[in-house]
């Protein structure tokens, strides 16, 4: 393990301990300020150093809790530790009140906290795998793990919600708060996971001493790979692996890693923000050593579904597009309207969304170098101009023809001073005649004000904060003056295929308003799902392959001919979730009389943050009964998810999924040229009870009403997996699966009456079907 020279270095010295013991006290404290403790380093040192029992104690404690040599049980290795933990939290307390006590409060609380370590195994980082949950000054929401990395060379975090959870790893360019912009992440990601058999986590990780990126771009890049590869192979320092040996599978812990947490082997990965070409790296690490994956460990890589090329997070968030203007008598893919972004030809969210209809009049958009602006575009030639730059290797703003840009308008570097405002602009911006130029953080923020048609976000930062947050809220400092408050909103629809375009407050006050506007975890869950898919198929195929069922070099051209099929698939969940919501935005008057109660459930069953989550309060809730008013969309989506996760985990625990009538749910779940050759091996995949369990909770809710299983469990004293499998029998009965495509299929100028009766009349179908099941049971 690599040496450090810096404050901790003397105590080394002073108290005799090993460099690489110091380093132990060292990771801590690092990972202590990404916790939001911000303690003096100096001060750390005179805690420590001024009160060397405990902190020879804190030691004594980390190496009785995980030296391999020590021999004994876990259960004697635990209660040792609890007994040790109690003495030192002990000489804490006795300790005079004041900063030196609360330091080491502090660190007792993350050492006790950690289950893990890769410290015995000699490597170039430390990794601490810790129960958030048992940390009272983590910020919420607290995962249930997290693996906090440290070295010379990299910092990271990776969060996980669950047992089976999954999403992406990102270089963070933020330093000192990298582990609060991953929170920010899985707070989305794990509702956007509700869709999906894994519940949600996010990595970041910030490679050090990096060079001046313009500079020295080749070193830039090597140093942030390097970087990746340590933070990835500290993640897998301390997880298990799934072995099979002669057909017997058995969980095999690491070499040297104490594991105070019982079993834990499923740990997936995904690209995100500066790591989108990375998964291959992440695959070899896994297939190198032999992680039970192999490269089903990254989703995203050469082998598998590519993103970009499917279009697929676009198309998910366009079905949010197309479903708010059907709510408008809009048909959004045959009729023209006029739409302000937020991204660059060249990104796969933004360039495949612009492309998704050629009704799109682009007024205005930008990117991290240019803003583009068209006041008065022509829908048929911009569109194929779209086109042509999405297919370049590399396009810019810059690179669009300027000839077919109309009059007044312009492409516009970001970095000049002051841009020219013309009479054009001025008109398609909405900006006052005294208005003749503007910076370039001034236009963004008048163009994400633009009285158009449709916000789609298709790139990083967060643009929209409520009017009672501050920036500092937001916690995106780099967008600080190019955002506006919701009030300043005058589209009729946003469409989020970025992450936190908006926070939720903005989300929920632009509702308010009138906006119609989801969450991004609904708008761009398809990747994710996508994802889930590709993963959980290459799983099966890997075990096809073990069983002698395919030949290995057959296996990529299998996973790669699913890809449009799986591709639809996943749409498919777009759309029934704006069903759902759209539905309960058109009838929420009867959710809003058991909101307090249901969010209360939540709370007890869910692990729902509901201050976290900026639900109404039950004061507000009545108030909002009395005046009229419902829930907004992104409260409705936030319910949605968390009902979807209690549902989802009831039905794994009830065992549910063990009845093998189930087996058709695995059918469709899989493609059906996987199904027709191969469905006789899907009951052996390791994952089914956790596919079934999501595939019908989903299906349950989205076609019943985000309360509706909470209802029937009160009324029937029915439990979920009862409620569940009266549903399947009802499917079958009532032909369910038609309706259901029937209601997908509604032309958008279906007036809201007879779209909303049709809605109905399925939920009333499946609702009295399932009590009629459970009356004869």
């Amino acid at each position: 393990m690599p040496s450090h020279n810096d404050e901790f270095t003397s105590l080394a010295e002073t108290m005799s301990f090993a460099p690489e013991e110091t380093n132990i006290l060292r990771a801590y404290y690092r990972y202590l300020l990404q916790l939001g403790q911000h303690f003096e380093a100096e001060a750390v040192i005179t805690a420590l150093a001024e009160n060397a029992d405990i902190t020879r104690d804190f030691i004594k404690f980390f190496t009785a809790s995980f030296d391999p040599s020590t021999s004994c049980s876990i259960e004697e290795r635990l209660a040792a530790r609890a007994e040790a933990g109690e003495q030192l939290n002990r000489s804490i307390q006795a300790l005079d009140a004041g900063t030196s006590r609360e330091i080491l409060s502090a660190y007792a609380e993350v050492v006790q906290a950690t289950v893990r370590t890769n410290y015995y195994q000699n490597k170039e980082t430390l990794a601490f795998k810790l129960r958030p949950t048992e940390i009272s000054f983590a910020p919420l929401p607290r995962p249930l793990w997290e693996i906090w990395v440290f070295s010379e060379a990299v910092e990271g975090t990776h969060l996980r919600f669950g047992m089976v959870s999954r999403g992406g790893l990102r270089w963070s360019d933020r330093p000192d708060d990298f582990r609060t912009e991953v929170l920010g992440l899985v707070k989305a990601q794990r509702v956007k996971n509700s869709v999906i058999i894994p519940n949600g986590s996010k990595g970041g990780f910030f490679p050090k001493g990096l060079p001046d990126r313009d500079a020295e771009k080749e070193l830039y890049a090597q140093m942030g790979v390097d970087a990746y590869k340590l933070f990835i192979g500290s993640l897998l320092d301390v997880t298990d692996n799934l072995v099979i040996d002669d057909g017997q599978e058995s969980l095999v812990h690491p070499e040297n890693v104490i594991a105070l947490d019982g079993q834990d082997h499923y740990l997936v990965v995904a690209a995100d923000k500066g790591t989108a070409t990375f998964s291959d790296i992440a695959n070899g690490i896994s297939v190198d050593r032999g992680f039970w994956l192999g490269d089903a460990f990254a989703s995203g890589g050469s082998i598998g579904f590519d993103h970009k090329e499917m279009g697929i997070t676009a198309r998910g968030a366009w079905e949010a597009v197309k479903r708010h203007f059907a709510a408008q008598g809009h048909d959004s893919q045959t009729e023209e309207f006029t739409m302000v972004g937020i991204g660059g030809m060249a990104g796969d969210v933004f360039g495949n969304g612009v492309l998704l209809s050629p009704a799109i009049r682009l007024v205005a958009a930008f990117d991290s170098r240019h803003i583009f602006l068209d006041p008065n575009p022509d829908a048929a030639a911009t569109f194929a101009e779209r086109e042509r730059l999405f297919n370049l290797p590399r396009a810019y703003w810059s690179d669009y023809n300027t000839e077919l840009i109309s009059t007044g308008g312009g492409i516009f570097r970001r970095n000049t001073e002051s841009i020219e405002i013309t009479p054009e602009v001025r008109s398609a911006l909405g900006l006052e005649d005294s208005v003749t130029a503007l910076t370039p953080q001034e236009l963004i923020r008048a163009i994400i004000a633009a009285p158009v048609d449709l916000l789609y976000t298709g790139g990083t930062g967060t643009y929209v904060r409520a009017s009672n947050e501050t920036d500092a809220d937001v916690a995106d400092h780099t967008n600080d003056d190019m955002r506006i408050t919701a009030a300043d909103l005058r589209v009729s629809v946003v469409s989020e295929g970025g992450n936190l375009g908006l926070t939720q407050l903005a989300r929920i006050e632009a509702a308010q308003r009138g906006v119609l506007v989801n969450t991004d975890a609904v708008d761009n869950s398809a990747g994710v799902e996508t994802s889930d898919h590709e993963v959980n198929l290459k799983i099966l195929v890997d075990r096809l392959i073990a069983a002698g069922e395919i030949e290995d070099d057959e296996r990529t051209a299998l996973i790669e001919a699913q890809v449009e099929e799986v591709g639809l698939q996943v749409l498919e969940s777009n759309i029934n979730q704006n069903i759902l919501l759209q539905a309960e935005r058109l009838d929420g008057g009867e959710l809003l009389a058991i909101a307090p109660e249901y969010i209360a459930y939540l709370v007890d069953n869910a692990h729902l943050e509901r201050d976290v989550e900026f639900l109404p309060t039950d004061a507000e809730i009545e108030r909002r009964a009395s005046a009229g008013e419902k829930l907004t969309s992104p409260e409705l989506a936030v319910l949605a998810a968390y009902t979807k996760l209690w549902l989802t985990q009831a039905l794994v625990e009830e065992d549910f999924a063990e009845d093998e009538s189930l087996a058709d749910v695995l059918d469709r779940y899989f493609p059906s040229p996987v199904t027709a050759k191969y469905s006789p091996h899907f009951w052996s995949h390791p994952l089914r009870q956790a596919i079934i369990s999501t595939k019908v909770a989903n299906e349950l809710i989205d076609f019943t009403g985000i309360a509706s299983v909470y209802r029937l469990g009160k009324e029937l004293s029915a439990s979920a997996s009862d409620i569940a499998g009266a549903y399947m029998t009802v499917r079958g009965e009532k032909n369910l699966a038609e309706r259901f495509e029937e209601i997908r299929q509604l032309p958008a100028h279906t007036p809201l009456d007879g779209w909303s009766s049709k809605v109905q009349d399925v939920r009333d179908t499946i609702i009295e079907g399932i009590r009629t099941q459970l009356a004869n049971k």
